[in-house]
């Protein structure tokens, strides 16, 4: 699987010691293993390393849980074989928001072994977020008692366009304060773990044919709408990046001519008409304090009009970009994430009436449309799932 962002950059901070020598090994070994059960001599064959050394380092795998061992016969002679336990291969996934942090581990099975959430400050810098996100790593490692030799990625998804040739946060970003930082350099050096960046909007794509309850649909579209508007694309079975790495703005798309004027510098976005920051805006007139995206779901599963009429027209505004899109790439399935999932058939079904307006009939009447149900740990969860297949892992 391709990937926008990825450096094979050394991972160790001093190579020269004994522990960043024998951490590397391991390494080594457990990527050996992520293919499946080896024998020690096997292992010894593929990674270059002394029968001697692979064994001392099984032992120190196993004492740690990280791996199993089982005597077989290979070759009519008695081997070892080793086996990595459901723990023994962690990937981190990290999702930065304008506001939020969020860090999981998930282990080789696609179990969630530890989660966390934080708030970050509304205009937070790049390094404010990667300080905190090393923070929560830290903090899970040391509550879930996951070795950080288990670790074999992380996997980062960022509200914005990431320019693949370079790592860097592109113009247009919901972090307008990341724009130019190779964050992609950054985090390695942060985390010390091999890195994969990718826009939010493809993880939650790759979340749902991974984590969610799409694994058999070759052609999928994830639709965030939150304080932008993305697209992730999964096409014939694939994530889709084209040239630069820079797809999926169907935030920009232009729905009024002579609209507001957007954050890209374009008129009548779709952004400026149905993203969480709009609608809160509307609705926040006349009010003691801003409306937030909880209190938008919560007044229009209340039947409030004001916040329906914002909802209904945010809702036709996406159908009308979305019937676009599918007339271009005829998707299978749709999903809408992002934080106002929790309003169900009030937003799908302006989506469902502006997508079959618009769409070609016989495309508009054989996509599915639904809401994601993994909710806002789906980037997240999509961050690991990255790690996973980078490692040539799939869920079966």
């Amino acid at each position: 699987m391709p990937s926008p962002t990825r450096s094979t950059r050394s991972r160790t901070k001093n190579p020269g010691s004994q522990s960043a020598l024998r951490h590397l090994n391991q390494q080594r070994i457990i990527e050996c293993l992520l293919a499946g059960p080896s024998t020690q001599a096997e292992l010894a064959r593929q990674t270059g390393l002394s029968t001697a050394t692979v064994s001392n380092i099984v032992r120190i795998m196993q004492d740690a849980g990280l791996a199993s061992t089982e005597p077989i016969t290979s070759s009519g002679r008695r081997a070892l074989n080793v086996r990595l336990n459901s723990n023994g291969a962690v990937a981190v996934g990290i999702d930065f928001g304008r506001r939020h942090l969020r860090v999981f581990l998930a282990s080789l099975s696609y179990h969630v072994v530890a989660e966390e959430s934080i708030l970050l400050p509304l205009g937070h810098h790049a390094e404010e977020g990667i300080a905190a996100a090393v923070e929560v790593l830290d903090r899970l490692l040391a509550g879930s008692g996951v070795e950080r030799s288990a670790l074999v990625g992380a996997g980062v998804g960022i509200p914005g366009p990431i320019d693949r040739r370079t790592g860097t946060v592109a113009q247009g970003a919901i972090l307008p304060e990341w724009v130019g930082i190779n964050i992609l350099k950054r985090l390695e050096e942060a985390l010390d773990l091999p890195v994969f960046v990718d826009n939010d909007a493809n993880l939650g794509a790759l979340s749902e044919v991974t984590w969610g309850p799409h694994t058999g649909v070759s052609n999928l579209l994830f639709l965030k709408i939150g304080s932008g508007i993305g697209a992730g694309l999964i096409l014939n079975g694939m994530p889709y990046y084209g040239n630069v790495g820079i797809t999926g703005e169907i935030g920009h798309a232009t729905i009024h001519e002579h609209g507001l004027v957007c954050r890209c510098g374009n008129r009548g976005c779709l952004e400026t008409i149905a993203s969480t920051t709009t609608m809160i805006e509307l609705l926040s007139r006349g009010e003691d304090r801003p409306v937030t995206p909880e209190d938008i779901v919560r007044k229009a599963l209340g039947r409030d009009s004001a916040t329906l009429r914002v909802v209904d027209d945010a809702g036709l505004a996406v159908g009308r970009a979305l019937g676009n899109v599918s007339n271009l790439i005829n998707p299978e399935v749709i999903v809408v994430g992002g934080p106002l999932a929790g309003l169900g058939e009030l937003l799908l079904d302006p989506i469902r009436r502006g997508l079959v307006r618009h769409a070609v009939p016989v495309i508009g009447e054989t996509t599915t449309l639904t809401m994601s149900s993994l909710g806002d740990r789906a980037e997240a969860l999509g961050a690991t799932a990255l790690v996973f297949q980078h490692a040539g892992i799939r869920r079966n």
